[in-house]
């Protein structure tokens, strides 16, 4: 049987050890977020929500969309924004064009809950800082490809990043954007873009 985690197939294959290698980055994450919502008495999502809304427009800040961000069932973050709300960390805005729907924002208490929750990222972007800037390139383009690739094939849902949208293509071999009317430098590509439209490839 063929796994990244056979250390006698890791000797032979430079992919099963950056698999696992990235796979002890996401164990640091998991860490790092069940500390941050012990300390909260929330569970790991409530806090990524939390840090979701933090940052990103009321557009998206809506179950159905939150369920495809986090590749969850609309019941699971349904259940989790209950939660919220009963601790009144976030507020319910109603869609008078449609009385099943709603988004949520933060509260003032939990705006003070995400914005001290976010933090915890930076022990992880503090060894990153210590490479060297042709390194953190080489790091970033790596990493774009592997995330575009597992949305193409549907491992992951939601990507808001330059590679996945429509306004991103290829000028004589480098990238541009053509909403920004600009060329892009490698360093320059987004994972989180505002602007992003979806190419829907």
């Amino acid at each position: 049987m063929k796994s990244a985690f056979d250390p006698g197939r890791q000797n032979k294959a430079i992919e099963s050890k950056i698999v696992v290698a990235l796979e002890k980055i996401a164990e640091a994450f998991r860490v790092l977020l069940w500390n941050e919502s012990k300390e909260n008495a929330l569970s790991p999502i409530q806090i990524q929500i939390l840090i979701f809304l933090l940052f990103h427009e009321q557009g998206k800040c809506k179950i159905s969309y939150l369920a495809s961000e986090f590749n969850m069932t609309k019941a699971t973050i349904s259940d989790s924004v209950k939660v919220l709300l009963l601790k009144k960390l976030i507020k319910k805005h109603n869609d008078n064009s449609d009385t099943r729907s709603y988004s949520v924002t933060l509260s003032p208490e939990g705006y003070k809950t995400a914005a001290k929750a976010a933090a915890f990222a930076g022990r992880i972007e503090k060894p990153i800082s210590h490479l060297g800037s042709e390194q953190k390139i080489i790091v970033l383009n790596g990493l774009l490809n592997v995330i575009y690739e597992l949305n193409r094939s549907g491992i992951i849902t939601i990507q808001r990043m330059c590679l996945s949208c429509t306004h991103h293509k290829i000028h004589n071999n480098a990238h541009f954007c053509e909403l920004l009317q600009t060329k892009l430098a490698s360093q320059d590509l987004r994972i989180d873009c505002p602007e992003h439209s979806p190419d829907n490839v």
